[in-house]
């Protein structure tokens, strides 16, 4: 194994020293790996804003608000807010990347070519059990409303069977990304579709409710119920897993058409979209109930604040909307994190098999089955919270380092470097980026913290031992 450090594939320099003037390829110190097999462009603009918003609304609408109204008040809306703007602060600086370097693998791929094999490896493996951990976590918040649906109806069950439907819908959705991204982009437009047509209607009727407009004004309580600090800092960071879903585009920029103008608009669009949604959901549920009754309510808040508006038929459309919202973010999920494990074993950072391509769909089946796994024996945790924070953990060190690629390979400009968008404000914005992630962090429960960091160390570990002699030279 070579004795190569975390940064000294940053210079950019080739073996012999020289500064590459052509994307270069993968040597290791014995061969050098060839594939020249890619994923098909099939996503257009509209697949892309899906997946970014479909993997977003879900958890944001649908399982945060009671969550994060106990911790914050009513000024969750202000760390639903937060969440957005380092957000924003990050899809700028990662749009520039992934137009100059629109492969899948999103902040792997840029981290790794930014910054070097090092860095790259332990935000690739963090990458990938990030997403399995925030799929585990959508998947337990789809078998609450799939709950909710069945005692809405009047079934009850001996045994609570939250766990089991997340489980047969992870299998489900894996084998549906086995079965061609084309038929997974087709049903996550469909059903953002509709998601957005039901919580447009119904948060339209509960602003109007809650100024008055039906008769009956609820003014909202006291802003800051719960203080300022840390508690808004510390829902912030609770419900950025909201957030991920615009890093979830970058994960299939490989596969998005005409890369260039989609990735960008996808991006922050999906952000600016959904951060209107989340901050309007928490008034008007805060305003229906108050911060405190909220949080009783638990995963399924929203349902019960829609029957306060419409009755019956208001709960029946909610459940109907969580399960579809819940279910989308799930299956972008799925689908990013099996991208991240093909992107590293393409790389050469974890078994070959792992990149290869099921001839029949045109799918990294093994990859999705990498994914799939993993994500199931989570979903059997049922630790809503705690997978939440863990996911948000390893996203937020992953954000903060693809701010520091930008601002690297700025000052460095490559060669291969020709991104068609740039930042605005460079270098104001990354910078920014970079410390807002790290400050979010520290803002999380312990428990949190040291799961993350144990899953980078081990993410280290595994470079050291399987991969130290991997160097990874330029955008190939």
């Amino acid at each position: 194994m070579g004795e190569s450090g975390p940064g000294d594939e940053a210079s950019g320099a080739n073996v012999d020293g020289e500064s590459p003037t052509a994307p270069p390829e993968r040597v290791t110190d014995e061969t050098t790996v060839h594939d020249d097999t890619e994923l098909e462009r099939t996503i257009g603009l509209v697949g892309g804003l899906a997946i970014g918003i479909g993997t977003m609304i879900g958890a944001g609408i649908f399982v945060f608000p009671g969550l994060a109204a106990q911790n914050a008040g009513l000024a969750a809306t202000l760390s639903f807010a937060i969440g957005g703007v380092v957000a924003l602060l990050v899809a700028l600086p990662t749009s520039e990347l992934a137009t100059a370097m629109p492969r899948s693998g999103g902040g792997y791929y840029f981290i790794s070519r930014g910054l070097g094999t090092a860095y790259g490896s332990v935000v690739g493996l963090g990458l990938w059990l990030g997403l399995v951990f925030a799929s585990a976590f959508y998947l337990v918040g789809l078998g609450h409303y799939a709950t909710a649906v069945l005692a809405e109806v009047g079934v009850v069950l001996s045994v609570n069977p939250v766990i089991a439907v997340g489980l047969v819908f992870g299998v489900a959705l894996t084998a549906l990304s086995i079965g061609g991204t084309e038929n997974t982009a087709t049903l996550q437009n469909a059903v953002v579709g509709i998601l957005l047509v039901v919580l447009t209607v119904f948060l339209t009727y509960g602003v109007l409710d809650a100024v008055g407009v039906f008769g009956r004004e609820s003014a909202p309580e006291q802003f800051f119920s719960q203080g300022i600090f840390p508690a808004v800092f510390s829902t912030a960071a609770l419900v950025f897993t909201s957030y991920l879903g615009f890093a979830q585009v970058a994960t299939v920029a490989g596969e998005i058409k005409d890369p260039e103008r989609n990735l960008p608009l996808a991006m922050v669009g999906s952000v600016v979209i959904v951060t209107v949604f989340y901050v309007v959901t928490i008034f008007v549920a805060t305003s229906a109930f108050g911060a405190e009754q909220l949080g009783r309510f638990g995963e399924t808040a929203m349902v019960e604040v829609a029957r306060d508006f419409l009755g019956v038929p208001g709960a029946i459309a909610i459940l109907f909307a969580g399960l579809l919202a819940t279910f989308s973010s799930a299956n972008a999920s799925i689908l990013s994190a099996s991208r991240a494990v093909y992107a590293l074993s393409r790389d050469a950072l974890l078994p070959r098999k792992a990149s290869e391509i099921n001839l029949r769909y045109g799918t990294p089946h093994v990859a999705l089955l990498a994914a799939g796994g993993p994500i199931l024996v989570l979903v059997a945790t049922g630790q809503v919270e705690l997978l939440a924070e863990v996911a948000s953990f390893l996203h937020l060190v992953m954000y903060a380092l693809l701010c520091v690629a930008l601002l690297v390979l700025r000052r460095r400009d490559p060669p291969w470097y020709t991104p068609s968008y740039t930042v605005p404000g460079y270098p104001v914005v990354p910078a920014l980026g970079a410390l807002a992630s790290v400050a979010l962090i520290a803002f999380m429960q312990p428990a949190s913290i040291v799961i993350g960091v144990a899953i980078m160390v081990v993410s280290y570990g595994w470079y050291r031992y399987y991969a130290g002699d991997v160097s990874l030279k330029g955008a190939v």
